[in-house]
């Protein structure tokens, strides 16, 4: 598939509190939002990470059983309104679970699964999630999409290797804390700036038991500008991005022709 003949790409997160264990409900949200997101002319959009259900530990693996049925809404959600759609949901595989982020494409195929490599140890997530290990991209109608989840944001490594596999625009769906909600802002800027891409990001908002989510998604240019920014509250956030930006702020600062790959060697 081919990305969009035009340069400009209507790109948009929506923020919402994800309401732990509630299937039904959670998808009633994405379903009336994806409508007005479709209205305005949107092609691409980010959900926050375990957009389905949250962190429902109490019955993970029975969260993990719906997702099937949640894909095949998401596929003919995105068939209906034509936009390629990026969430992670529970992923049942064998007897354990993945947090895997989906890429359905606008035609309602699935190009992609990422399951989630860097999982959050100061919350445990490793006794209830296996990580996944093989990164992503995919062309989807949108462009080549690099996907990654929440914490893997604090990891610039892996944000480098999606660039370096030819993305054009880096995906994150996250649930990430308020107390730490400054670190999520800059990182964005940073792996946006630093490989000199797109990058959307899209979290979480409300409480989930007594952690609070931070939201502040936002759409950031190669140059590292924030185009559009939510606040702490549900958001439905847009910005035209010019993809013709990437190519011509790497003509300005060459830093992928000018990197020295062999002294990176121990990474």
């Amino acid at each position: 598939m081919k990305p969009p003949a035009s340069s400009k790409l209507i790109a948009g997160c929506y923020q919402f509190r994800v309401h732990p264990g509630q299937v039904k409900k959670n998808l009633r949200l994405v379903e009336m939002a994806l409508s007005w997101f479709a209205d305005q002319g949107c092609q691409l959009l980010i959900l926050p990470e375990m957009w389905s259900c949250g962190f429902f530990y109490d019955d993970l693996k029975g969260m993990a059983k719906e997702t099937p049925t949640v894909l095949n809404d998401l596929q003919n959600w995105s068939r209906q309104h034509g936009l390629v759609l990026v969430g992670s949901l529970p992923e049942l595989v064998g007897d354990v679970v993945c947090n895997t982020a989906y890429v359905v494409d606008s035609d309602g195929e699935i190009v992609g699964s990422y399951r989630k490599i860097h999982l959050f140890s100061v919350t445990q997530e490793h006794r209830y999630f296996t990580r996944g290990s093989q990164p992503l991209v995919c062309q989807t109608q949108a462009g080549r999409l690099g996907v990654m989840t929440c914490y893997d944001l604090r990891f610039p490594e892996l944000a480098r290797r999606l660039a370096l596999d030819g993305a054009d625009l880096l995906c994150y769906g996250a649930l990430w804390p308020a107390v730490r909600v400054d670190h999520w802002a800059l990182l964005l800027r940073a792996r946006a700036l630093e490989n000199q891409l797109f990058v959307l990001g899209c979290n979480g908002c409300g409480t989930e038991g007594k952690t609070i989510y931070g939201g502040r998604s936002a759409l950031v240019s190669p140059a590292g500008v924030v185009l559009a920014e939510a606040d702490d509250q549900e958001s439905r956030l847009l910005a035209t991005l010019d993809m013709n930006e990437m190519d011509e702020f790497r003509r300005q600062i060459p830093c992928f022709q000018d990197r020295s790959p062999g002294t990176y060697q121990i990474l």
